[in-house]
């Protein structure tokens, strides 16, 4: 049971915001009473503290699960894109509510994304390097903050959303250019064919039309 009240709550945190999910809001799709939520959790802060680590275990297994057998330059850009996609099926209030109310969680979960992620995505630039893709002149820390300071402004604020564009689109015309501009022309060429065979998919996806 408090694996299903764990994963409900990142649902409705995740689709309401922090402050307007409420424990009635969490125990209506389960069918439990307040008493069971308050066995296992004694405030929302408590709750919330382990929501965040949960969203952060499945967001490092999805990067995991795409790592197997793609090369370093497809696999950026797709690790990229499931970030932003899945960023845009979030609420903004859920960013702006732990930023103003819970800046104590919000630190503490950067400085544990930041550690895993940001080493393993280092790792990933160093291994482009030694396979010719990635040009052997840039700082891989540099270059990762960068990308985290445009994914940031994707994710957190409304800046782009205004655009009124894809997740794609958005990805095609920020981060893919970023990922370019330190490839080499091997890792140019594959990313722009990767990006030419993907994109009708993707589009297809999003728009749920079968293409003739």
């Amino acid at each position: 049971m408090k694996n299903e009240i764990l994963q409900t709550a990142l649902d409705q945190f995740l689709k309401y915001g922090i402050r307007e999910m409420s424990i009635k809001k969490l125990i209506e799709p389960l069918g439990i009473s307040t008493k069971t939520v308050y066995k296992y959790y004694k405030n929302k802060e408590e709750l919330l503290e382990e929501v965040l680590q949960l969203l952060y275990n499945q967001q490092y297994q999805q990067v995991e699960n795409l790592s197997a057998g793609q090369n370093v330059v497809t696999l950026l850009f797709d690790i990229w894109y499931l970030a932003i996609e899945r960023a845009y099926n979030v609420n903004d209030l859920f960013h702006k509510d732990l930023h103003y109310y819970y800046p104590e969680l919000e630190r503490k979960n950067e400085v544990a994304i930041g550690s895993k992620f940001g080493q393993q995505f280092q790792n990933l630039i160093r291994k482009g390097i030694k396979q010719g893709v990635f040009r052997d002149d840039i700082l891989p820390e540099v270059a990762m903050e960068g990308i985290y300071i445009l994914y940031n402004a994707i994710a957190r604020t409304d800046l782009f959303k205004r655009f009124g564009v894809s997740p794609y689109e958005i990805l095609l015309n920020t981060i893919a250019l970023y990922i370019r501009g330190f490839c080499t022309l091997k890792g140019i060429q594959e990313l722009e064919e990767y990006i030419a065979t993907r994109k009708p998919s993707v589009e297809l996806e999003a728009t749920g039309k079968a293409q003739v």
